[in-house]
């Protein structure tokens, strides 16, 4: 199945409509969908509270969508992005990119890093992306490419991340473990185009970074 793109509530601008690739399932979570039709897309879904919208968008995001879904903004456990994330997860597709997912919230920001978890476990490739970040989740060997992207930071998503080691970094990492609380890991620099990270155990997030 193609990528799910999910645009979300937080901080969005025009290099979002620069990632959108010609065959991504499009899902619009909550203000997220209103900033697709604005920008001429049809959202494939729309689903979420919508408590960020007026009467009169909200009736544009029910027209303009394929398929709407809405809730009561005070009766439901889970925020609109991990609505959308989960409804992405049970279609099975090769990659989750959630939009968007990063702002002025902080509390909605961390936990929606900490879907990317939840994906992982699943075997389902997943990265948040903004206009400054990539970030994405690991538990073992993975490539990682420089792009436009001048620093990289390592981070234990759980209590300890252990067998770390780095090849094509300017800081070289060999069979290292990071305990949460440590900031060894961070503004990495790739001196190559593509650089691998080793992790025996643990989750380790990844945050490619730049000014």
């Amino acid at each position: 199945m193609a990528r799910i793109m999910i645009i979300t509530g937080g901080t969005l601008g025009d290099w979002v409509l620069e990632e959108i690739h010609h065959d991504d399932i499009l899902v619009g979570s909550d203000r997220g969908a209103l900033f697709l039709i604005q920008h001429g897309y049809q959202p494939h879904i729309s689903m979420g509270d919508f408590d960020s919208v007026t009467r009169e968008e909200l009736a544009l995001i029910r027209s303009s969508s394929h398929a709407f879904i809405d809730c009561d903004p005070i009766y439901k456990d889970l925020t609109d992005t991990e609505m959308a994330f989960n409804w992405a997860l049970d279609q099975q597709p090769s990659h989750i990119l959630l939009v968007g997912a990063l702002g002025t919230r902080f509390d909605h920001s961390l936990a929606n890093v900490h879907l990317l978890r939840k994906g992982l476990a699943q075997g389902i490739p997943c990265s948040i992306l903004d206009g400054h970040n990539h970030l994405m989740v690991i538990d073992r060997t993975t490539r990682v490419e420089r792009g436009p992207y001048t620093h990289i930071s390592l981070l234990p998503l759980t209590l300890e991340v252990t067998g770390i080691t780095l090849h094509g970094f300017q800081y070289p990492l060999h069979q290292a473990t990071l305990t949460i609380g440590q900031s060894l890991g961070i503004s990495n620099i790739l001196q190559e185009a593509n650089g691998l990270i080793e992790v025996s155990t643990g989750l380790l997030l990844v945050i490619q970074s730049k000014d």
